[in-house]
């Protein structure tokens, strides 16, 4: 024992993050691929591909989840829903901490770089206010969405079905056990607006929420301020939100908008805006949207939500950065501004890094789903639109959304390795992915002069 705990000090930290991420899709694998598990048989390849849509917190099904798992099998999914949502390190340095047992400076080290807002001195309160929050918000929108659902089915069900769509859409999973996900609740304001503002709250970032709290508890006492990433995050995400509804309505007033009724088209539009960028749950037929709608929710998939949430995505800071840098150097200005503070050159590095080895990622994976499902006709709407759904369904699974335009189902095996790869990617960040799989420098790095090239 005392030689594998040796051991698991001497691997880095974001090789460990991603190992926990790993070695839980291999055991939800196993789990629900017993037969206590299933209603009817399901392959090893189907089975991984679900078990890791749910650790990733995609959302992604290659099997309808109310059909083929039985009640335990759906209680597994729930579970890897849930470790996956706050992610395992979280959930062991919490309980270690709960039973008085040491955190090692490893297990720190990846909450710090997990929740890099947060100082050191307060990591501990902040995973602890984490499960809190977390905890409280399931059960509010578990109570809430029972006592709707208590109206159509029994008690019993309802209360089923309320916890695990709570806990689904705080942990921005977007599983569902309605074969249609929430479509035959689109003009359900309870549900929409219930499962809408859990979404929010576990897109938006535990540092944040963090941030907020004790904005809210010291204010009273002496004059505080919202930190520079909590108000970005928050500005960014208003503006994702009331700009992606807007554009949404205007795309698909005459597509899939076009026979709802004014209030269910503008409640649709809210909804989609919110769950593209992280959860996945869809209250419209999407296979039936324009191009511009589709490529709308492309952009908001491919932005994600924030940082130290439960979803993927570049991430809203990550946008806001990129969006400084370009504004100020159009204004003549080299360094970016956010709220009257400077963005560092580092912090713009990174973001160029994210978005390049995202993009990068997209588009291998993309690449590889074209070719594996080359002689694989889609279901619908039809083989002409085979870049747009394929496109579509890649950028769902880097963002860890899980919404699809119909072409899951018939995924070849190649092409769910391929998705399995970039939901991996998409939940652990591709700086976090690609630092374990580079080689790192070990010499000394050699300065060379400069000599200007043409660009542009």
């Amino acid at each position: 024992m005392n030689d594998l705990s040796r051991r698991l000090k001497k691997i880095p930290s974001p090789t460990l993050f991603l190992m926990s991420f790993v070695a839980t899709i291999g055991i939800g694998t196993v789990a629900l691929k017993t037969p206590f598990a299933v209603q009817t048989p399901v392959s090893w390849i189907n089975a991984l591909f679900t078990a890791t849509s749910a650790v990733c917190v995609t959302g992604l099904t290659v099997v309808d989840t109310g059909t083929t798992f039985t009640p335990l099998g759906q209680g597994i999914l729930l579970a890897l829903i849930q470790i996956g949502g706050l992610g395992l390190m979280t959930l062991t340095v919490f309980f270690f901490r709960l039973l008085g047992m040491s955190v090692s400076i490893q297990h720190r080290m990846i909450m710090q770089e997990t929740f890099s807002a947060a100082p050191r001195r307060e990591l501990l309160l902040l995973l602890k206010s984490i499960v809190v929050f977390t905890a409280v918000n399931e059960l509010a929108g578990a109570v809430i969405l029972t006592l709707y659902w208590w109206g159509d089915f029994p008690f019993g069900k309802a209360l089923y079905l309320g916890v695990f769509h709570a806990v689904s859409a705080f942990c921005n999973a977007g599983f569902s056990l309605f074969a249609d996900n929430l479509v035959p609740f689109r003009d359900a304001v309870v549900v929409n607006l219930t499962v809408a503002f859990l979404i929010v709250l576990g897109g938006i970032g535990f540092p944040v929420v963090y941030d907020l709290y004790q904005f809210l508890k010291m204010r009273p006492y002496r004059r505080v301020k919202l930190s520079l990433q909590t108000r970005t995050v928050l500005t960014t995400t208003f503006i994702l939100i009331v700009g992606g509804t807007l554009l949404f309505f205007w795309f698909e007033r005459n597509e899939t908008l076009r026979s709802l009724p004014l209030s269910t088209a503008i409640l649709a539009s809210v909804f989609q805006s919110i769950t593209a960028r992280t959860a996945g749950f869809n209250t419209l037929d999407l296979s039936q949207l324009g191009e511009p709608g589709a490529l709308l929710l492309m952009v908001l998939m491919f932005i994600g939500a924030s940082p130290g949430s439960c979803a993927g995505g570049i991430k809203t800071t990550t946008v806001s950065i990129l969006f400084s840098a370009l504004w100020s150097r159009l204004q003549g200005r080299w360094a970016p501004r956010l709220f009257h503070k400077n963005v560092s050159e580092e912090m713009m590095k990174k973001s160029l890094s994210i978005l390049g080895l995202s993009i990068f990622f997209v588009l291998l994976v993309f690449f590889a789903v074209l070719i594996f499902q080359q002689s694989i006709p889609l279901p619908q709407p039809g083989a002409n639109d085979t870049f747009r759904v394929y496109l579509f369904e890649v950028l769902s699974a880097f963002g860890t959304v899980g919404l699809s335009m119909g072409a899951t189902p018939v995924l070849s095996t190649g092409a769910k390795w391929s998705l399995i790869v970039i939901m991996l990617i998409g939940r652990v960040g591709v700086i976090g992915f690609s630092y374990v799989f580079i080689p790192k420098q070990t010499q000394v790095e050699v300065t060379y002069s400069e000599e200007p090239i043409m660009i542009g």
